[in-house]
């Protein structure tokens, strides 16, 4: 097992929510979360839903911006793009990061305010996930630099060829989103890693362990790397904690906080407090770790984390 790995998911989305539209904050912090030891930056998806910058055109810059961390889509929504489109895209991004990309990608969380978008794009929601399935498999023969020809449900076509190919032969590796039976098995089918929000270790203990079981169970074993997207929000005063957590997750996904803490890993506490509970995941099997910090100063918030929880979890890092 690779030793553990930690992340930053760049604040898109909090970004825009104070009528800020500067992509250039937004690449410092990319290169502050390298500087102070971070493993990999993340940027979300959601055009319509919940607007932000294009993940993949800001993840460019950073790539450039930067040399060492990993970066990668937490997550994007294939379903809403064509593959032929959306391979060029991953392909040419995995080129100039130099082979650091990782594709997380979902099918998108079944409310109405997400089927709303699918609905924006012309996309029928119902069979997101199906399109989502066949778009890997498109995109990763897309990946192979060779003429592909597909013939699936949603897509289908003849002699295409991209260029270039992605860095790395087979492209940028492939990271699923989700919980319960059928996502499981979907990742162990799919995926090269796992990135789900289980609201507590037992649970992801549990399901890492049926990946396991069926990727075990596969004709062609194969190694699937065990994440966990988790929001933090630190405070040296437990209690104001929880009040903050609770205005930045109901401004972020206008849903009320008991709704989503009871779907998303969410923590509110001082930094040894967030550390023990991360280092719940970690036992339990997580290896990449990607935060999302729940505060109005994340330039403030990141130096917080890196100073305060980082060396915290490098204590249990079983390298």
């Amino acid at each position: 097992m690779a030793g553990l790995r930690i992340g930053y998911l760049l604040p898109t989305r909090d970004q825009s929510l104070k009528g800020e539209h500067e992509p250039g904050r937004l690449i410092a912090q990319a290169r502050r979360a390298e500087r102070l030891g971070l493993d990999s930056v993340w940027a979300g998806d959601s055009p319509v839903t919940r607007p932000r910058a294009d993940p993949l055109m800001l993840l460019a810059a950073a790539a450039q911006a930067t040399e060492r961390v990993t970066i990668g889509t937490a997550v994007l929504l294939p379903a809403l793009r064509h593959p032929i489109l959306l391979a060029h895209q991953l392909a040419t991004l995995d080129r100039l990061s130099e082979g650091r990309l990782i594709a997380g990608i979902g099918g998108g969380f079944p409310n109405p305010n997400t089927q709303a978008q699918f609905a924006a794009v012309g996309i029928g929601f119902a069979r997101r996930m199906s399109r989502m399935e066949e778009s890997i498999d498109a995109m990763r023969r897309l990946w192979s630099g060779e003429e592909v020809t597909y013939k699936g449900e949603h897509f289908a076509f003849d002699d295409v060829r991209i260029e270039p190919p992605p860095s790395r032969p087979g492209g940028p590796p492939i990271w699923l989103a989700g919980s319960g039976g059928p996502a499981l098995r979907r990742v162990a089918r799919l995926a090269d890693g796992w990135l789900p929000y289980p609201i507590d270790a037992t649970t992801y203990a549990e399901e890492h362990e049926t990946i396991q079981e069926a990727i075990e169970q596969a004709a062609t074993p194969r190694s699937v790397t065990p994440a966990l997207y988790a929001t933090l929000c630190l405070d040296d005063d437990p209690e104001h904690a929880r009040r903050r957590l609770r205005t930045s997750v109901e401004r972020y996904y206008d849903a009320p906080l008991e709704f989503v803490a009871s779907v998303q890993a969410m923590f509110a506490g001082t930094a040894r407090q967030a550390a023990d509970w991360l280092n719940g995941y970690i036992a339990a099997g997580a290896r990449h770790l990607v935060i999302r910090l729940a505060t109005d100063d994340h330039d403030s918030g990141l130096e917080e984390f890196a100073d305060r929880v980082l060396p915290l979890l490098r204590e249990e890092d079983p390298r």
